[in-house]
């Protein structure tokens, strides 16, 4: 077994491009193309647009519209700055290397927390999927099992994780496909033993806007946070065989696969079925359509996919999470230990964040109420924190990269710098409008408090390094 410190490919302690030596390069573009596709249908999307269907009512599917076009934008900067300049680090490096390393920090740590909390939460939802199939089971223990396979998975070559990636995406896709085929045949009405519905339920019962703009709005919040997921392909094509096509091809991809499968799935959803049918919320919206078309046992088929979805994104995640620590310890940003590699996999930093997302796990059982819903509350805008870090330094690198190396430009970010302004104001606008609803208020104000708390963490140790230097 072989032992290196070396820094992961591209994740020097400057933050400019090294040679890809460190990391193993195992992951193939089949694999980086459904890593993509995967990291987007979560059980955000099969089970929680229903609170947002429920908020907004037929509109959901203008909020999916909206904040799937902010995704694209935000994918597409990242695309460009991965392409540039890959890296296990992705977005955390390129902050770096526009703003010095207290950015990189900050949205590095920022984001490998998010993930280690998601861990836990897949796990729990999993866990609970399993205890409906064998009652009087401990949840604790199907989290563990879970948590054990994907670890050994993780600390293995990072092929495995490739392979367990292409076949769970691979099995939503088709999910979703087929979703979306039936739906469509209802609607035109040719499906057997159904009606076209017709617009009856999208002009109906309400309106479009049965709760006006205010719905509209926890409609949109909702739906920005069921995008995210998709960073991971860009932290994975630093394993890539080739990294820069690689990126390239997987984030050009994943665009319209956005549109599809999202705003799809919401406009097949909110036309078959009744906006206010209570088994949108209780049932999860894509049980509610299968059952209103009377598919046979879709309660358990979606059951099925939900957990396939839910074990696809603990694997992720974990995957995500080590890269990302193992990165900021390449940069000289955490505790070496972390950045050991063995056979080119960061196994200290697999293990710590497993461990992490399993006390997050233990932490809902034995403080539910206060120390767990603090966690919820605390992640929930890293996202948009790591998006805003995106957009910022890539107008930095653009105009950087344009005047050191435009050859490096294989993907470009459309109408720059114009697009990435939009896409900063319209973060501003979802900032602004948690700030306003009483649900997502302290969400905000939590993770500010992080954020603001890691920042001057970094800042710290940017000056005492330097000090130091001179």
């Amino acid at each position: 077994m072989s032992r290196t410190t070396a820094p992961a490919p591209a994740d020097r302690k400057d933050g400019a491009t090294a040679p890809a030596e460190g990391l193993s390069h195992g992951l193939k573009q089949r694999h980086l193309s459904m890593i993509a596709l995967g990291g987007v249908i979560g059980a955000g999307l099969f089970v929680g647009s229903g609170a947002g269907i429920a908020a907004a009512g037929p509109s959901i599917v203008i909020a999916y519209a909206i904040s799937g076009v902010l995704v694209m934008l935000v994918m597409r900067m990242l695309g460009e700055m991965s392409a540039a300049n890959p890296a296990s680090g992705s977005f955390s490096v390129h902050a770096e290397r526009a703003f010095g390393s207290w950015a990189g920090f900050t949205s590095g740590w920022a984001f490998w927390f998010l993930l280690c909390v998601a861990v836990g939460l897949e796990g729990i939802g999993a866990a609970k999927i399993m205890t409906g199939w064998f009652p009087g089971s401990p949840e604790w223990a199907w989290v563990a099992l879970f948590m054990l396979v994907f670890c050994v998975s993780n600390l293995a070559a990072v092929k495995n994780f490739g392979e367990f990636e292409f076949w769970f995406a691979a099995l939503k896709v088709g999910a979703i496909v087929l979703f979306l085929g039936i739906g469509v045949l209802a609607i035109v009405g040719v499906l057997p033993g159904t009606d076209s519905p017709g617009t009856a339920n999208l002009s109906g019962d309400g309106g479009f806007f049965p709760h006006g703009s205010e719905g509209l709005i926890v409609g949109l919040l909702a739906s920005v946070f069921a995008y995210g997921g998709l960073e991971t392909v860009t932290i994975a094509a630093a394993e890539s065989e080739h990294p820069v096509q690689g990126v390239a091809k997987a984030v050009r991809t994943a665009m319209w696969r956005i549109a599809l499968f999202y705003i799809g799935s919401m406009a097949v959803i909110v036309t078959l079925v009744p906006w206010d049918d209570k088994a949108v919320v209780e049932k999860g919206p894509y049980v509610a359509a299968l059952d209103h078309l009377g598919i046979p046992a879709a309660g358990q088929i979606m059951n099925v996919v939900v957990l396939v979805a839910l074990l696809s994104a603990m694997n992720a995640n974990i995957y995500g999470a080590s890269r990302m620590a193992g990165s900021l310890v390449a940069r000289e940003q955490g505790p070496k230990a972390l950045g050991k590699l063995y056979d080119g996999v960061p196994r200290p930093a697999v293990l710590v964040s497993c461990v992490v997302g399993f006390g997050c796990v233990l932490l809902s059982y034995w403080s539910p109420d206060k120390a767990f819903i603090w966690l919820l509350n605390t992640i929930g805008a890293i996202i948009l924190v790591v998006w805003f870090f995106i957009a910022a330094a890539q107008l930095v690198l653009r105009r950087r990269t344009e005047r050191e190396a435009p050859e490096k430009l294989v993907v470009r970010m459309w109408a720059f710098p114009v697009l990435t302004w939009v896409a900063l104001a319209g973060m501003a606008a979802i900032f602004f409008l948690m700030a306003r609803e009483e649900g997502t208020r302290v969400q905000l104000y939590s993770t500010g408090a992080l954020t603001l708390v890691l920042a001057v963490i970094g800042l710290i140790r940017q000056k005492t390094a330097a000090g130091r230097a001179s």
